[in-house]
Order: C-alpha cells, then sequence, then structure tokens
C-alpha cells in the first residue's frame, strides 16, 4: 500500500478490525514519513455478465431480474422477502457456477426454477413471455407439466 502522503511503496499495518458491514478497517504507518492513514477493504464479487440471445454482453443487473419477476408476480400473494430470497438464491447459482459469463437462456431457466418454488401462476406468466410460445399447444403443455 502506498502512502498518500509520500507515496512511498512500503507501510505497516498497526491495528485491524472488522466491521459489521462487511469491510475491514485497518490502519497504517508509512516506514518512511512516519505519517498514519487509515484504508478500507471489502470483497469484490463479481457477477458474471450475461450474454444475450443475439450475442450482445451486458452487466447482471438484480434490479432488471427484480422487475421481470415483479411483473409475473403482479397481483400475487408474494412477499417482497420471498423474491429477495429468490433473488439471492439466483445470485448464489451464478456465482458457484464460477462462470464469467452465463447465456441468458440459463439466467431465465434460473428464474423460472425460483418462481416454480414460489407461485405456480407467476411461473407460467414468466414462462409464456420468455419460451415466446408459437401456438396454444405448447402453452397447454407447460400448464399440464406444472
Amino acid at each position: 500500500m502506498r502512502c498518500p502522503f509520500c507515496a512511498h511503496a512500503e507501510t505497516q499495518v498497526t491495528e485491524t478490525r472488522d466491521s459489521d458491514e462487511g469491510f475491514t478497517r485497518r490502519r497504517r504507518r508509512c516506514l518512511q514519513c512516519d505519517r498514519r492513514f487509515t484504508t478500507y477493504e471489502r470483497p469484490e464479487i463479481a457477477l458474471p455478465a450475461v450474454v444475450k440471445r443475439d450475442g450482445g454482453r451486458a452487466e447482471f443487473d438484480p434490479a432488471k431480474l427484480r422487475t421481470s419477476m415483479m411483473l409475473a408476480l403482479r397481483k400475487r400473494p408474494v412477499s417482497v422477502e420471498q423474491v429477495d430470497a429468490a433473488l439471492e438464491l439466483i445470485q448464489e447459482h451464478l456465482l458457484a457456477d464460477g462462470a464469467r459469463e452465463v447465456p441468458s437462456s440459463r439466467l431465465g431457466e434460473l428464474v423460472l426454477g425460483e418462481l416454480k418454488k414460489i407461485d405456480k401462476v407467476a411461473y407460467v406468466r414468466f414462462a409464456s413471455v420468455y419460451r415466446s410460445f408459437e401456438n396454444v399447444d405448447e402453452f397447454r403443455k407447460l400448464i399440464r407439466d406444472i
């Protein structure tokens, strides 16, 4: 860690504290100018990029995913806590896979899996848009499978 005062490359950690907010606070002392300063460290969690059907790439956006799920869950008896838990599980799956990119189809299947557990009507709503049914028979098949 470089000293912010003299730019010397070597500093010594004199005190370390973990916070409840998920970061580590460190007091440091420069070995050249002897001045003290504080640094804060937090883990960087990198979710994979989403590869769209047309080949384009976009950053994973949990807010966008939440909006899609909430649209499917509109006027359904599902709590915000259930949606948050489902979103958390989806993100955990993505992190556990360890891939740097995830196809949008995989992301859609993860959402469908979570919606199927939460609310069957929302599952059908999301699937009808996500899978782009060509005819009524495909839609009937989905409903029969539930």
